[in-house]
């Protein structure tokens, strides 16, 4: 009998997927430190002790997730939720948190150092998400008309988004949508491609965190902007761009493309060109003409 309950507890730990909080850098690893329950005292070795765990869960046959373990949001949290900091249920519980707001990298074997960058960037993406669609949900209602201004924002970047899918043609396309706010600079990536034949394929989350932030540009009338790359087999890639204006995307030329693209956005310094590239004006994505702004 007590072999069979041995057997059984470990085929239920093998369905029961696990997360494990990072501390991807060290910065936030001497934050921790501070707690006296938090025993490790080397970041290297710590990294060294976090990829060895994945790799045993994973031998198991557990299913395990990896979420980036912010100190400052933990301590945030503890402080709402009445709890004590010090203390490794606390960590734990945090972890699950985190992990239910999906920023997670599924850990399959692959290097630790391959994996943080991703977790990293998923991180960032999520946060910018949040935040746009917090910019979006505060600016209410149209005071001429009572639309609400964000929903329309959306709606009109996702039309705008639409139709430059449509009229990129076949090919890989890497985009890239800029806009300031008051308080940051918004930056969401989308990768698709299409065949000859068929639409553009596109991972949803991604085309809706593009969309959002092109929204936040829209409904702001800032300075937005956005860049396409596209690569196809035996051609040079070639890159076209937009500016945002009166909720419209305005072509660039060739030379405001190359310039885009061959000035260092922190110094102004210029940048060499990158062999095999192509800097092309952006061209006309026949958008409906946009609704009078808000």
């Amino acid at each position: 009998m007590a072999h069979t309950d041995t057997t059984m507890r470990r085929t239920l730990r093998r369905e029961a997927p696990s997360t494990v909080g990072l501390l991807a850098d060290a910065q936030d690893f001497a934050a921790m430190r501070h707690y006296r329950t938090f025993t490790f005292d080397d970041h290297t070795v710590y990294l060294q002790q976090v990829e060895s765990l994945l790799k045993t869960l994973t031998a198991q046959g557990v299913h395990t997730t990896v979420a980036l373990f912010d100190p400052e949001d933990y301590a945030e949290f503890c402080a709402e939720s009445g709890l004590d900091a010090d203390t490794g249920a606390s960590r734990s519980r945090f972890t699950a948190e985190i992990a239910a707001a999906g920023a997670t990298v599924t850990y399959t074997g692959q290097r630790l150092s391959d994996l943080i960058p991703v977790l990293v960037s998923r991180a960032v993406r999520q946060a910018t998400w949040e935040y746009a669609t917090l910019l979006l949900a505060d600016l209410g209602n149209c005071a001429d008309c009572g639309q609400d201004i964000g929903r329309a924002a959306f709606d009109r970047a996702s039309h705008l988004l639409m139709r430059l899918l449509e009229t990129a043609g076949s090919g890989t396309h890497h985009l890239v949508c800029s806009t300031p706010t008051e308080n940051d600079q918004l930056l969401a990536v989308l990768h698709t491609h299409r065949d000859p034949t068929g639409p553009a394929r596109l991972d949803s989350a991604e085309g809706a965190e593009f969309a959002t932030v092109l929204a936040v540009a829209i409904a702001l009338a800032s300075r937005g902007g956005v860049v396409l790359r596209t690569s196809a087999p035996d051609s040079p890639d070639r890159v076209h761009g937009w500016r945002l204006a009166h909720g419209a995307l305005a072509p660039l030329t060739a030379g405001e493309v190359f310039n885009a693209y061959c000035t260092d956005a922190d110094t102004g310094e210029p940048v060499s060109p990158e062999s095999g590239v192509e800097y092309c004006a952006g061209f006309d994505i026949g958008a409906d003409p946009a609704e009078p702004h808000h």
